[in-house]
Protein backbone atom coordinates (compact mmCIF):
# COMPACT_ATOMS: atom_id res chain seq x y z
CA UNK A 1 0.00 0.00 0.00
CA UNK A 2 1.39 3.43 -0.92
CA UNK A 3 2.14 6.08 1.69
CA UNK A 4 -0.65 8.24 0.28
CA UNK A 5 -3.18 5.41 0.72
CA UNK A 6 -2.07 4.84 4.29
CA UNK A 7 -2.49 8.51 5.10
CA UNK A 8 -5.90 8.68 3.48
CA UNK A 9 -7.05 5.95 5.84
CA UNK A 10 -5.47 7.64 8.84
CA UNK A 11 -6.88 11.05 8.06
CA UNK A 12 -10.36 10.38 6.76
CA UNK A 13 -11.80 9.72 10.21
CA UNK A 14 -9.93 12.51 11.94
CA UNK A 15 -9.76 15.44 9.53
CA UNK A 16 -12.43 17.50 11.29
CA UNK A 17 -10.78 16.91 14.67
CA UNK A 18 -7.40 17.98 13.33
CA UNK A 19 -8.78 21.15 11.77
CA UNK A 20 -10.57 22.01 15.02
CA UNK A 21 -7.31 21.58 16.92
CA UNK A 22 -5.47 23.64 14.31
CA UNK A 23 -7.94 26.53 14.50
CA UNK A 24 -7.97 26.58 18.32
CA UNK A 25 -4.17 26.43 18.34
CA UNK A 26 -4.03 29.29 15.84
CA UNK A 27 -6.26 31.46 18.03
CA UNK A 28 -4.23 30.69 21.15
CA UNK A 29 -0.91 31.33 19.48
CA UNK A 30 -2.15 34.53 17.85
CA UNK A 31 -3.24 35.84 21.25
CA UNK A 32 0.32 35.20 22.47
CA UNK A 33 1.71 37.23 19.57
CA UNK A 34 3.38 34.27 17.85
CA UNK A 35 2.78 34.05 14.12
CA UNK A 36 3.96 30.52 13.29
CA UNK A 37 1.45 27.87 14.24
CA UNK A 38 3.26 24.95 12.66
CA UNK A 39 6.50 23.87 11.02
CA UNK A 40 6.73 21.99 7.73
CA UNK A 41 10.17 20.48 7.26
CA UNK A 42 12.02 18.91 4.33
CA UNK A 43 15.57 17.63 4.32
CA UNK A 44 18.00 14.91 5.30
CA UNK A 45 19.59 13.57 8.50
CA UNK A 46 20.08 17.06 9.94
CA UNK A 47 16.28 17.30 10.24
CA UNK A 48 14.91 13.72 10.16
CA UNK A 49 12.95 13.01 13.34
CA UNK A 50 12.06 9.42 12.46
CA UNK A 51 11.10 8.91 8.81
CA UNK A 52 14.07 6.71 7.84
CA UNK A 53 13.38 4.62 10.93
CA UNK A 54 9.87 3.92 9.66
CA UNK A 55 11.05 3.29 6.11
CA UNK A 56 13.63 0.85 7.40
CA UNK A 57 11.00 -1.23 9.15
CA UNK A 58 9.48 -2.11 5.79
CA UNK A 59 11.77 -1.36 2.85
CA UNK A 60 15.32 -1.15 4.16
CA UNK A 61 17.46 -3.01 6.69
CA UNK A 62 17.82 -1.44 10.16
CA UNK A 63 20.58 1.14 10.39
CA UNK A 64 22.99 1.95 13.20
CA UNK A 65 21.21 5.30 13.65
CA UNK A 66 18.36 3.39 15.31
CA UNK A 67 20.51 1.77 17.99
CA UNK A 68 21.85 3.04 21.31
CA UNK A 69 23.60 5.33 22.12
CA UNK A 70 21.62 7.46 19.63
CA UNK A 71 19.11 9.59 21.54
CA UNK A 72 20.77 9.02 24.90
CA UNK A 73 21.16 12.65 26.01
CA UNK A 74 17.54 13.80 25.83
CA UNK A 75 15.12 11.04 24.86
CA UNK A 76 17.16 8.31 26.55
CA UNK A 77 16.54 5.94 23.65
CA UNK A 78 16.88 6.07 19.84
CA UNK A 79 14.15 8.00 18.01
CA UNK A 80 15.49 7.97 14.46
CA UNK A 81 17.36 11.24 14.98
CA UNK A 82 21.01 11.10 13.91
CA UNK A 83 22.38 12.56 17.11
CA UNK A 84 22.57 11.95 20.83
CA UNK A 85 19.53 14.18 21.33
CA UNK A 86 17.65 17.03 19.73
CA UNK A 87 18.27 18.58 16.33
CA UNK A 88 18.14 22.17 15.08
CA UNK A 89 14.51 21.70 14.03
CA UNK A 90 13.64 20.61 17.58
CA UNK A 91 15.15 23.74 19.08
CA UNK A 92 13.36 25.93 16.54
CA UNK A 93 10.05 24.24 17.40
CA UNK A 94 10.62 24.69 21.14
CA UNK A 95 11.59 28.30 20.58
CA UNK A 96 8.30 28.95 18.78
CA UNK A 97 6.32 27.26 21.54
CA UNK A 98 5.48 24.26 19.36
CA UNK A 99 5.74 20.56 20.15
CA UNK A 100 8.51 18.56 18.52
CA UNK A 101 7.53 18.03 14.90
CA UNK A 102 6.37 14.47 14.12
CA UNK A 103 7.75 12.53 11.16
CA UNK A 104 5.30 12.23 8.28
CA UNK A 105 5.49 8.44 8.18
CA UNK A 106 4.37 8.23 11.81
CA UNK A 107 0.88 9.10 10.54
CA UNK A 108 0.16 11.39 13.50
CA UNK A 109 -1.94 14.55 13.68
CA UNK A 110 -0.08 17.26 11.83
CA UNK A 111 -1.97 20.35 12.97
CA UNK A 112 1.17 21.85 14.50
CA UNK A 113 3.65 20.58 11.98
CA UNK A 114 4.94 17.72 9.89
CA UNK A 115 8.45 16.60 9.02
CA UNK A 116 9.17 15.03 5.63
CA UNK A 117 12.96 14.91 6.06
CA UNK A 118 14.66 11.54 5.59
CA UNK A 119 18.21 10.70 6.65
CA UNK A 120 20.27 9.99 3.56
CA UNK A 121 17.87 11.85 1.25
CA UNK A 122 19.19 13.75 -1.75
CA UNK A 123 18.00 16.89 -3.49
CA UNK A 124 18.39 15.28 -6.92
CA UNK A 125 16.34 12.23 -7.88
CA UNK A 126 17.98 8.83 -7.38
CA UNK A 127 18.00 8.10 -11.13
CA UNK A 128 20.59 10.88 -11.63
CA UNK A 129 23.05 9.04 -9.41
CA UNK A 130 22.29 5.56 -10.71
CA UNK A 131 23.10 6.76 -14.23
CA UNK A 132 26.49 7.88 -12.93
CA UNK A 133 27.20 4.75 -10.92
CA UNK A 134 26.80 6.47 -7.55
CA UNK A 135 25.04 4.42 -4.87
CA UNK A 136 22.96 5.77 -1.98
CA UNK A 137 23.40 3.24 0.86
CA UNK A 138 20.50 4.58 2.91
CA UNK A 139 17.45 5.42 0.81
CA UNK A 140 16.22 6.39 -2.65
CA UNK A 141 14.10 9.20 -1.18
CA UNK A 142 14.75 12.59 -2.80
CA UNK A 143 13.38 16.08 -2.26
CA UNK A 144 10.91 15.29 -5.03
CA UNK A 145 9.68 12.28 -3.05
CA UNK A 146 9.18 14.48 0.00
CA UNK A 147 7.21 17.03 -2.04
CA UNK A 148 5.02 14.17 -3.24
CA UNK A 149 4.32 13.20 0.36
CA UNK A 150 3.53 16.84 1.13
CA UNK A 151 0.92 16.95 -1.64
CA UNK A 152 -0.58 13.66 -0.44
CA UNK A 153 -0.86 15.14 3.04
CA UNK A 154 -2.64 18.25 1.77
CA UNK A 155 -5.11 16.11 -0.18
CA UNK A 156 -5.97 14.26 3.03
CA UNK A 157 -5.61 17.14 5.46
CA UNK A 158 -7.65 19.89 3.84
CA UNK A 159 -11.42 19.81 3.42
CA UNK A 160 -11.25 22.96 1.28
CA UNK A 161 -8.38 24.62 -0.57
CA UNK A 162 -8.78 27.60 1.74
CA UNK A 163 -7.93 25.33 4.68
CA UNK A 164 -4.61 24.51 3.02
CA UNK A 165 -3.92 28.17 2.34
CA UNK A 166 -4.60 29.06 5.96
CA UNK A 167 -2.39 26.22 7.18
CA UNK A 168 0.52 27.19 4.93
CA UNK A 169 0.22 30.93 5.54
CA UNK A 170 0.65 30.37 9.27
CA UNK A 171 3.40 27.75 8.90
CA UNK A 172 7.15 28.09 8.93
CA UNK A 173 8.70 26.00 6.14
CA UNK A 174 12.18 24.63 6.80
CA UNK A 175 13.64 23.71 3.41
CA UNK A 176 16.62 21.59 4.37
CA UNK A 177 19.39 21.35 4.91
CA UNK A 178 19.29 19.20 1.74
CA UNK A 179 22.00 18.47 -0.81
CA UNK A 180 24.85 17.25 1.37
CA UNK A 181 24.21 13.62 0.50
CA UNK A 182 24.26 14.46 -3.22
CA UNK A 183 27.87 15.46 -2.70
CA UNK A 184 28.97 13.16 0.13
CA UNK A 185 27.94 9.93 -1.59
CA UNK A 186 29.94 11.01 -4.64
CA UNK A 187 32.99 12.12 -2.66
CA UNK A 188 33.06 8.96 -0.54
CA UNK A 189 32.79 6.84 -3.69
CA UNK A 190 35.91 8.38 -5.16
CA UNK A 191 34.50 11.08 -7.45
CA UNK A 192 36.74 14.06 -8.08
CA UNK A 193 35.98 17.60 -6.97
CA UNK A 194 35.62 18.79 -10.56
CA UNK A 195 32.81 16.30 -11.21
CA UNK A 196 31.00 16.92 -7.92
CA UNK A 197 31.06 20.69 -8.49
CA UNK A 198 28.94 20.13 -11.59
CA UNK A 199 26.20 18.76 -9.30
CA UNK A 200 25.85 22.06 -7.44
CA UNK A 201 23.67 23.93 -10.00
CA UNK A 202 21.44 20.85 -10.26
CA UNK A 203 21.08 20.58 -6.47
CA UNK A 204 20.30 24.29 -6.14
CA UNK A 205 17.76 24.14 -8.97
CA UNK A 206 15.93 21.32 -7.16
CA UNK A 207 15.84 23.35 -3.97
CA UNK A 208 14.70 26.42 -5.91
CA UNK A 209 11.90 24.53 -7.66
CA UNK A 210 10.67 23.18 -4.33
CA UNK A 211 10.67 26.64 -2.75
CA UNK A 212 8.71 28.16 -5.64
CA UNK A 213 6.21 25.31 -5.63
CA UNK A 214 5.60 25.72 -1.90
CA UNK A 215 5.09 29.46 -2.33
CA UNK A 216 2.56 28.75 -5.07
CA UNK A 217 0.73 26.46 -2.63
CA UNK A 218 0.52 29.38 -0.18
CA UNK A 219 3.68 29.28 1.94
CA UNK A 220 4.82 32.75 3.01
CA UNK A 221 7.60 32.11 5.53
CA UNK A 222 10.53 29.88 4.61
CA UNK A 223 13.96 29.13 6.06
CA UNK A 224 16.55 27.79 3.62
CA UNK A 225 19.77 26.58 5.28
CA UNK A 226 23.15 26.43 3.64
CA UNK A 227 25.70 23.65 4.02
CA UNK A 228 27.75 22.98 7.11
CA UNK A 229 31.57 23.08 6.79
CA UNK A 230 32.05 19.48 5.66
CA UNK A 231 35.82 19.79 5.85
CA UNK A 232 35.45 19.77 9.64
CA UNK A 233 33.58 16.45 9.87
CA UNK A 234 35.47 13.50 11.34
CA UNK A 235 34.31 11.36 8.42
CA UNK A 236 35.85 13.68 5.81
CA UNK A 237 38.94 14.27 7.92
CA UNK A 238 39.43 10.51 8.09
CA UNK A 239 38.60 9.73 4.47
CA UNK A 240 40.65 12.59 3.01
CA UNK A 241 43.63 12.51 5.36
CA UNK A 242 46.61 14.23 3.81
CA UNK A 243 50.31 14.47 4.55
CA UNK A 244 50.28 17.97 3.04
CA UNK A 245 49.87 20.46 5.87
CA UNK A 246 48.70 23.08 3.39
CA UNK A 247 45.48 21.08 2.93
CA UNK A 248 44.45 22.00 6.48
CA UNK A 249 43.26 25.24 8.05
CA UNK A 250 45.83 25.93 10.77
CA UNK A 251 43.25 27.66 12.97
CA UNK A 252 40.74 24.80 13.01
CA UNK A 253 42.35 21.66 11.59
CA UNK A 254 39.59 21.40 8.98
CA UNK A 255 40.25 20.48 5.34
CA UNK A 256 40.35 23.72 3.36
CA UNK A 257 39.26 22.47 -0.07
CA UNK A 258 36.17 20.74 1.32
CA UNK A 259 35.11 23.82 3.25
CA UNK A 260 35.71 25.88 0.13
CA UNK A 261 33.31 23.52 -1.65
CA UNK A 262 30.67 24.09 1.06
CA UNK A 263 31.05 27.84 0.58
CA UNK A 264 30.73 27.43 -3.18
CA UNK A 265 27.39 25.63 -2.74
CA UNK A 266 26.23 28.29 -0.30
CA UNK A 267 27.17 31.11 -2.67
CA UNK A 268 25.16 29.59 -5.53
CA UNK A 269 22.24 28.92 -3.17
CA UNK A 270 22.19 32.50 -1.82
CA UNK A 271 22.23 33.89 -5.35
CA UNK A 272 19.21 31.76 -6.22
CA UNK A 273 17.39 32.75 -3.03
CA UNK A 274 17.82 36.42 -3.97
CA UNK A 275 16.36 35.67 -7.39
CA UNK A 276 13.32 33.97 -5.84
CA UNK A 277 12.84 36.90 -3.48
CA UNK A 278 12.55 39.21 -6.48
CA UNK A 279 10.00 36.89 -8.11
CA UNK A 280 7.95 36.50 -4.91
CA UNK A 281 8.32 39.70 -2.85
CA UNK A 282 5.26 38.80 -0.75
CA UNK A 283 7.11 35.80 0.73
CA UNK A 284 9.84 36.00 3.36
CA UNK A 285 12.73 33.68 2.54
CA UNK A 286 15.36 33.47 5.25
CA UNK A 287 18.84 32.18 4.52
CA UNK A 288 20.13 30.19 7.51
CA UNK A 289 23.91 30.38 7.64
CA UNK A 290 24.69 26.95 9.06
CA UNK A 291 28.28 27.28 7.85
CA UNK A 292 29.32 30.26 9.96
CA UNK A 293 27.08 29.31 12.88
CA UNK A 294 29.06 26.06 13.08
CA UNK A 295 32.48 27.54 12.26
CA UNK A 296 32.51 29.55 15.46
CA UNK A 297 32.42 26.23 17.34
CA UNK A 298 35.34 24.86 15.32
CA UNK A 299 37.37 28.03 15.78
CA UNK A 300 36.82 28.32 19.55
CA UNK A 301 35.53 25.01 20.95
CA UNK A 302 36.62 25.72 24.53
CA UNK A 303 34.76 29.04 24.52
CA UNK A 304 31.50 27.17 23.94
CA UNK A 305 32.16 24.38 26.42
CA UNK A 306 33.47 21.72 24.04
CA UNK A 307 36.35 20.46 26.17
CA UNK A 308 36.45 17.20 24.18
CA UNK A 309 37.31 19.16 21.08
CA UNK A 310 35.61 20.03 17.82
CA UNK A 311 36.92 17.46 15.36
CA UNK A 312 37.01 14.14 17.24
CA UNK A 313 33.73 12.20 17.31
CA UNK A 314 32.14 11.39 20.66
CA UNK A 315 30.91 8.01 19.40
CA UNK A 316 33.14 5.84 17.24
CA UNK A 317 35.63 3.01 16.98
CA UNK A 318 39.02 4.67 17.10
CA UNK A 319 41.36 6.36 14.71
CA UNK A 320 42.76 9.90 14.84
CA UNK A 321 39.23 11.38 14.75
CA UNK A 322 37.45 8.41 16.39
CA UNK A 323 35.69 7.58 13.12
CA UNK A 324 35.70 4.25 11.31
CA UNK A 325 33.26 3.84 8.44
CA UNK A 326 33.41 0.05 8.86
CA UNK A 327 32.33 0.25 12.51
CA UNK A 328 29.91 3.20 12.82
CA UNK A 329 28.47 4.48 16.08
CA UNK A 330 25.92 2.00 17.41
CA UNK A 331 27.71 -1.11 16.17
CA UNK A 332 30.19 -2.92 18.42
CA UNK A 333 32.99 -2.37 19.23
CA UNK A 334 32.27 1.37 18.85
CA UNK A 335 31.88 3.22 22.14
CA UNK A 336 30.43 6.55 23.19
CA UNK A 337 32.10 9.25 25.25
CA UNK A 338 30.89 9.84 28.80
CA UNK A 339 29.55 13.34 28.13
CA UNK A 340 28.46 14.18 24.55
CA UNK A 341 27.87 17.81 25.50
CA UNK A 342 31.65 18.27 25.59
CA UNK A 343 31.96 17.37 21.90
CA UNK A 344 30.91 19.08 18.67
CA UNK A 345 30.92 15.87 16.61
CA UNK A 346 28.59 13.06 17.61
CA UNK A 347 29.29 10.17 15.22
CA UNK A 348 31.70 11.71 12.73
CA UNK A 349 28.95 12.66 10.28
CA UNK A 350 26.48 14.45 12.55
CA UNK A 351 26.77 16.84 15.47
CA UNK A 352 25.82 16.53 19.11
CA UNK A 353 22.71 18.03 20.62
CA UNK A 354 24.98 20.58 22.34
CA UNK A 355 26.39 21.73 18.99
CA UNK A 356 22.97 21.87 17.37
CA UNK A 357 21.76 23.95 20.32
CA UNK A 358 24.47 26.55 19.69
CA UNK A 359 23.75 26.62 15.96
CA UNK A 360 20.02 27.06 16.63
CA UNK A 361 20.78 29.84 19.07
CA UNK A 362 22.89 31.59 16.42
CA UNK A 363 20.00 31.38 13.96
CA UNK A 364 17.28 32.46 16.38
CA UNK A 365 19.19 35.20 18.18
CA UNK A 366 21.35 36.24 15.25
CA UNK A 367 23.48 36.93 13.40
CA UNK A 368 23.22 33.79 11.29
CA UNK A 369 19.83 34.26 9.63
CA UNK A 370 19.12 36.76 6.85
CA UNK A 371 16.70 38.42 7.39
CA UNK A 372 16.21 37.76 11.09
CA UNK A 373 13.79 34.97 11.99
CA UNK A 374 12.20 37.47 14.36
CA UNK A 375 10.95 39.30 11.28
CA UNK A 376 8.35 36.60 10.73
CA UNK A 377 7.91 35.03 14.15
CA UNK A 378 7.95 36.39 17.66
CA UNK A 379 9.77 33.66 19.58
CA UNK A 380 8.85 32.16 22.90
CA UNK A 381 11.31 32.74 25.77
CA UNK A 382 14.73 31.55 24.63
CA UNK A 383 16.26 30.74 28.01
CA UNK A 384 16.29 27.08 27.00
CA UNK A 385 18.76 27.97 24.23
CA UNK A 386 21.11 29.91 26.45
CA UNK A 387 22.24 27.11 28.73
CA UNK A 388 24.17 24.01 27.87
CA UNK A 389 22.36 20.64 28.13
CA UNK A 390 21.62 19.39 31.59
CA UNK A 391 19.45 16.60 32.91
CA UNK A 392 16.24 17.52 31.12
CA UNK A 393 13.14 15.44 31.57
CA UNK A 394 12.47 13.08 28.70
CA UNK A 395 9.49 13.91 26.50
CA UNK A 396 7.67 12.05 23.78
CA UNK A 397 9.99 11.52 20.80
CA UNK A 398 7.08 11.62 18.33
Amino acid sequence: MSSSSILLINFTASTIIILTILKSSTRARASAGICCNSIISFGDSLSDTGNLLRLSSSNYPPDHFFLPPYGESFFHHPTGRCSDGRLIIDFIAENLGLPLIPPYLAGKDFGEGVNFAVAGATAIDDSFFRERGIHNPFTNVSLGTQLGWFKDMLDSFCIKSSDCKEFLRSSLVLMGEIGSNDYNHAFFQGRKLEEVKTFVPVVVSKISSAIKELIEFGALNLIVPGKLPIGCSAACLTYFQSSNKDDYDMATGCIKWLNKFSKYHNKILKTEINRIRELHPHATIIYADYYNAAMKLYRSPNKYGFKGGALTACCGAGGPYNYNASVPCGYPPSTSCDNPSLYVSWDGLHLTEAAYRWIARGLLQGPYSTPSINRICIPAPISNLCSMPGKENAISPN
